[in-house]
């Protein structure tokens, strides 16, 4: 049976209710580049990660920082935790949007017993004027019965209030990295499909990374197969479904680097990138240069229409 490309498929907005519309809506063609694409500023590393990531640029340990960047550059909207929500947000309100994470964890803990509990709602989330809730998922996790359980009560309520769901899809735990690990091509496709099928209307992945030792551990096929990263990533897209997918870009690397993940994402048919280190752990003139560039290569990179 012959499969639909990305770019034929019934468009997202188009089954969603008017509120949850509404909202994504703003985040695709009212905010940011537009033109039905995301860029989306994440500063939840505080919590998970600790202060060690605001080490490369002191600037950024000031959460003041990265949202008047967030705002002076023109994005989508910025991602946090429910603290710098509530003391920073509305100082920026209606100059960029919110969505509100939902659930974190510290970096403490080994990912093995990976989980992420939830600290706000998504009524807080409505309270505060966001677009949109993120929730953390942990793809293979011993503890993924007790995730999957408490992210049925955080989609329910996000159909109850309006609010488009963003899922962090992340493999973990001591079975994936038998399996060739989290960031292989089998981990993040199932990852893709997983968060659709628990209902994202915004599905965050790592970009694939290939590892020769690694991945003849995952199962067939993907052992067997021979994909470059961007026939891999059009594949993971697929995966997805009709939920848009965005980027993450992981830890700070080379410009050329963050440019060619933004291009790749986009001709595969996703719908943006999700880059927070690669920003805002650059000083601001130099983060100013690359979110014009980033910026550039959605617009001239748009494949499908959400």
């Amino acid at each position: 049976m012959e499969v639909k490309s990305i770019t034929e498929q019934k468009s997202l907005l188009s089954t969603l209710s008017p509120g949850k519309r509404a909202r994504l809506r703003r985040l695709l063609f009212d905010y940011g580049p537009g033109n039905g694409t995301l860029m989306l500023l994440p500063i939840d590393q505080g919590i998970e990660h600790g202060p060690r990531d605001f080490f490369p640029n002191p600037a950024s340990k000031d959460p003041e920082y990265q949202f008047s960047l967030a705002a002076e550059a023109g994005y989508s909207a910025i991602a946090c935790q429910i603290g710098l929500a509530t003391r920073y947000f509305p100082d920026y309100a209606g100059q960029v949007p919110l969505i509100l994470k939902v659930n974190g964890k510290t970096d403490v803990p080994p990912s093995d017993d990976a989980f992420s509990s939830t600290n706000s709602s998504v009524e807080d989330a409505v309270r505060l004027g966001a677009d949109a809730v993120g929730y953390t998922m942990y793809l293979g996790s011993p503890r993924q019965d007790v995730d999957l359980h408490q992210l049925k009560g955080v989609r329910e309520d996000c159909e109850r209030y309006g609010m488009p769901l963003i899922i962090w899809a992340y493999p973990r735990g001591a079975a994936i990295d038998k399996k060739g690990g989290p960031n292989s091509f089998y981990a993040i496709d199932y990852a893709a499909r997983m968060a659709m099928e628990m209902g994202a209307d915004v599905v965050k992945l790592n970009f694939p990374k290939f590892d020769p030792e690694k991945d003849s551990d995952q199962p067939a096929p993907y052992n067997e197969m021979e994909v470059a990263p961007e026939e891999a990533v059009r594949q993971i897209v697929e995966s997805a479904g009709r939920a848009l997918v965005v980027l993450s870009g992981g830890s700070k690397t080379d410009d050329e680097t963050v440019l060619s993940h933004t291009r790749t994402i986009m001709e595969a048919g996703g719908s943006g990138v999700i880059f927070g280190r690669n920003v805002w752990q650059r000083e601001k003139s130099q983060a100013l240069e690359i979110i014009g560039q980033i910026k550039e290569t959605l617009l001239s990179n748009v494949r499908r229409i959400p």
